[in-house]
């Protein structure tokens, strides 16, 4: 902003040169001295010449009223006219009137022309010398012309060798301003060449005065800057291969760790599944309530240790690459709908209040992972609300993007903890009130982290404001789209068998690990199953010739001792199908601890299930069915 109290003559100056400021300050003070010195002497000579003139004027007159006295006393007019024609004819003497005492000009004389303006008039009265009486007055006009014309040539000349004067004080101003401000000039160029990264940049010293010192001044600034320039790039070098060093070791250590949790997650799950199938087949044909109890507790720590591993799957899925996003548009009810089933039930028996308003908004997402999201949400809220409730809702925000909210009235997080709560293994321990004391599930710090993580993957993050003691709200924001049309459930047809239960279903089960062989095929046989079982594709076709029928349903694992399970179903492919484009003989389901991409690749999901272990029974009896409905759907 221009600053509007400067005056025009301090931006004349500002926009100066130093040469040009040196020379103005030498130059003004002399040049006006000299002309007030000129304009001085000129007016006092002026006044000095209408002075003597004036005194010559009057010493005529007083001698013309002298010599003509006795001729006016007389009337003697031819004297009186031989008086004034000798007085007029005396230097600078321009006119003489002579006048008797009635005032009648008896002689005036001219000497050339008259000028009123450079003549001075000086009267006289002419006494008589008897009597003194006054008997005529003289009137002579002096020309002081011919001074005042010397007068101004003497000035023009004066103002000549002013001007020479003043040229010549110029010339040595601007010269001497040079030569003062040449050090400075040089000095601002060496500082500009400094400012451009020219580090070697060295001003001569030119003498002893101030101005060498300022020059060997920044001289040793340049050198002491060049110095540290040096020493910091080198810090900076450093710095820079240790970062390099640490980011590829955070690097290995974020490999190392994404295969260790894909290791966990393979080969930890393994005895767990086995666990599960175990846990679920003791209950079959029990009935002492003692047993029945301990069968419980056992199932109940199983569903613990399912839930711990089943955080450690999802982020090494997530740390994978193993869960990409499909965005399409969703209808936020269909997932509301989803969550308010999943989780009714388990607010109703905590006696809190799980409330989900219904919206008609429709966003753009991974409608599975926002599905995950939220029920991760109201897990976490249900989990650490004691009285009171959870809300879930949405709200159109101006920017066209949605706004998905989970508001629980629980314990709150305290602000210490609000920038970490995203973090990896990460949990907020507040002591016993931190959530319900009669829940055994403890989980590992992974489901917040997980939902950080999905956010991330839908180009959006959750976001949490909480109160301790009140509550909390967690937040996620979603791009809106209009509403589109819901695909209606497809209509059960004559030529398409209804779901049926897994009695009698022909399954092969195939994997490399003879306990969970042994726990499925126990729990298969339980629900009524003609069971085969085998660990690799040697076994399996053992197994299948078995059946004069292909299996109605091929359970496998992804990885075996030799090859895959999908090679395995392969081969069985190859076998049962006669001719190319025949429909698949059998439904598929693979079950799997394998979190990495590559070996998720090539499975087709639209005909394979895919699950991830461990498996519960009864998720394990839903995909069965769906397989198998899918398998015999009509093409």
């Amino acid at each position: 902003m221009r600053d509007v109290s400067v005056t025009w003559l301090e931006r004349v100056w500002r926009r100066t040169s130093l040469v040009q400021r040196l020379t103005c300050v030498a130059l003004v003070p002399t040049a006006i001295s000299a002309v007030l010195l000129v304009t001085l002497l000129t007016r006092h000579q002026m006044d000095t010449l209408h002075e003597m003139g004036r005194s010559t004027a009057d010493a005529i007159a007083q001698q013309a009223a002298s010599v003509s006295g006795e001729a006016l006393r007389n009337g003697e007019r031819r004297e009186i006219s031989h008086i004034s024609q000798s007085i007029v004819q005396l230097p600078q003497v321009a006119r003489v009137r002579i006048s008797d005492r009635d005032g009648e000009i008896i002689a005036d004389r001219v000497n050339g022309t008259i000028d009123d303006d450079d003549n001075l008039t000086v009267s006289r009265e002419v006494l008589d010398p008897t009597s003194h009486r006054v008997v005529g007055s003289v009137t002579v006009d002096v020309s002081v012309e011919d001074a005042i014309a010397a007068q101004r040539t003497s000035v023009n000349n004066a103002l000549l060798w002013l001007a020479l004067s003043l040229f010549i004080a110029v010339m040595i101003g601007w010269s001497t301003a040079r030569w003062l401000s040449a050090p400075l000039r040089n000095l601002a160029i060496a500082v500009r060449q400094l400012g451009l990264g020219d580090r070697t940049v060295v001003v001569p010293v030119t003498d002893d005065t101030e101005i060498g010192d300022l020059q060997r001044g920044f001289n040793g600034a340049a050198s002491q800057l060049l110095h540290a320039q040096i020493g910091m790039e080198r810090e900076i070098a450093m710095a820079t291969e240790e970062l390099a060093r640490k980011n590829a070791a955070l690097e290995a250590a974020s490999v190392a760790k994404a295969r260790f949790l894909a290791a966990a997650s393979h080969d930890l799950r393994q005895p767990l599944y086995a666990l599960t199938l175990f846990s679920s087949g003791l209950a079959v044909d029990e009935y002492d309530p003692v047993r029945l109890n301990r069968i419980a507790h056992i199932q109940e720590c199983v569903e613990a240790l399912d839930h711990l591993f089943s955080e450690l799957l999802d982020l090494s899925r997530l740390e994978t690459g193993a869960m990409p996003a499909v965005l399409r548009d969703v209808p936020l009810d269909e997932v509301f709908e989803e969550v308010s089933v999943n989780f009714r039930m388990v607010a109703e028996q905590h006696e809190l209040r799980l409330v989900v308003r219904t919206t008609g908004l429709w966003v753009r997402c991974d409608r599975t992972m926002v599905a995950r999201i939220l029920n991760n949400l109201v897990s976490n809220a249900l989990r650490y609300t004691r009285c009171g409730g959870v809300l879930v809702g949405a709200r159109r925000r101006p920017d066209g993007t949605v706004r998905v909210d989970v508001w629980d009235t629980g314990l709150g997080i305290g602000p210490e903890h609000l920038q970490h709560i995203f973090d990896e293994f990460y949990r907020v321990e507040s002591g016993p009130e931190a959530g319900r004391p009669e829940s055994t599930r403890r989980g590992l710090g992974l489901g917040l982290s997980t939902v950080q993580r999905l956010a991330g993957l839908l180009g959006t993050r959750a976001m949490v404001r909480s109160q301790p003691g009140k509550g909390s709200v967690f937040s996620i924001t979603l791009p809106e789209v209009q509403p589109g049309k819901i695909e209606a459930p497809v209509a059960a047809t004559p030529g398409r068998p209804a779901p049926r239960d897994v009695v009698g279903m022909r399954v092969l089960v195939i994997d490399d690990e003879p306990s969970i062989l042994a726990g499925i095929s126990f729990l298969l046989g339980s629900w009524g199953c003609e069971v085969m079982t085998a660990e690799d594709a040697q076994q399996a076709m053992e197994a299948v010739h078995q059946w004069i029928q292909p299996p109605d349903i091929v359970i496998s694992d992804l990885r075996l001792r030799e090859g895959t399970g999908l090679d395995v179903i392969d081969l069985l492919d190859r076998y049962y199908r006669r001719r190319p484009g025949d429909p698949p003989p059998f439904a598929r389901v693979l079950i799997t601890g394998e979190t990495r991409g590559d070996f998720l690749r090539n499975v087709d999901q639209t005909t394979t299930q895919v699950l991830y272990k461990p498996v519960s029974p009864e998720r394990l009896h839903d995909v069965m069915v769906s397989a198998w409905t899918v398998h015999h759907a009509p093409v």
